[in-house]
């Protein structure tokens, strides 16, 4: 039987949303095990790999995963060859460049040639001082990065940053954005095709389906039949609205269901009622696939 293997992180900010998001679309360990490095899944042919999220993209890329979840900046700073696909919309963050408060450095041009940064994302910190014609000595660490300027060990850090209070409690103050990040779905591209193409497509498509539907609700109302052509007027609907027959009303009535995203909900609901529905019934939405 032809198996895949999905690398989710094994800790940090993605974990908790990256399960949420996979049981969601029907991917769910069997049981938890913060032990475990491999779990089965209720899909009897996919097995979730738990690794560090900086090594995920390098797993997939080598085809070891055949899926996984990780941050665009680890995609990125280890220039992984996978295929990426859509925003997670979760796990948001910058990367930035950061200084002490006290240095006096307003702007990333104003730092000196030789100036130390300390950071994990070497590659990418590399690249954007370059590009920015300074040549800054990288100094490697794989955590603490905020206090290293304390310890006298770096003159500036490149890290990310979520809410900015751990940059803050440190007092160091972000000059410079290098690149927005957030949660991906990566592939490798060579699972894409052959015996596991159709497999890790159909787990792709499962996982758009719950994104689409987290945008969407089911919205039901009835609505007299005298009516029904004026609150039509003002619904949206991905392909038209279905409009069905209610039996043994003192009047002729029919229910109308729309899926409606959203941003939109609120006044599509106030245009509604204003034109006679009644009734209307708002409904989660599990998954969408068009």
């Amino acid at each position: 039987m032809v198996t895949i293997r999905f690398a989710i992180p094994s800790k940090g900010r993605l974990l908790e949303p990256t399960l949420k998001l996979l049981e969601a679309a029907g991917i769910k360990p069997l049981y938890t095990d913060d032990r475990a490095l491999m779990l089965p899944t209720k899909l009897d042919w996919v097995t979730l790999v738990r690794l560090r999220a900086e090594d995920i993209p390098s797993v997939v890329e080598s085809c070891a995963a055949d899926l996984g979840i990780t941050g665009l900046d680890f995609v990125k700073e280890y220039d992984a060859d996978v295929e990426v696909f859509e925003d997670l919309g979760f796990g948001r963050a910058r990367l930035v460049v950061a200084v002490p408060e006290s240095s006096g450095y307003e702007r990333v041009e104003d730092l000196p040639d030789g100036v130390r940064v300390a950071t994990k994302y070497v590659n990418i910190a590399r690249k954007f001082f370059e590009e920015k014609g300074i040549r800054a000595r990288i100094v490697r660490v794989s955590g603490s990065t905020e206090v290293m300027p304390l310890l006298g060990a770096a003159d500036a850090i490149l890290d990310v940053v979520s809410t900015g209070t751990t940059l803050a409690i440190h007092k160091l103050r972000p000059i410079a954005t290098v690149m927005e990040t957030s949660a991906r779905l990566i592939a490798c591209k060579k699972s894409l095709q052959g015996p596991k193409a159709r497999l890790v497509t159909s787990i792709v498509e499962l996982i758009r389906s719950v994104l689409e539907a987290q945008k969407k609700k089911l919205v039901l109302m009835n609505v007299p039949e005298r009516l029904l052509s004026r609150v039509l007027e003002v619904l949206p609907a991905m392909a038209g609205p279905t409009v069905a027959r209610i039996e043994r009303t003192p009047e002729p009535m029919v229910e109308v269901m729309i899926v409606v995203d959203e941003d939109e909900l609120p006044e599509t609901i106030l245009a509604a009622k204003e034109r006679g529905a009644r009734d209307i019934v708002v409904v989660p939405i599990e998954k969408v696939t068009r």
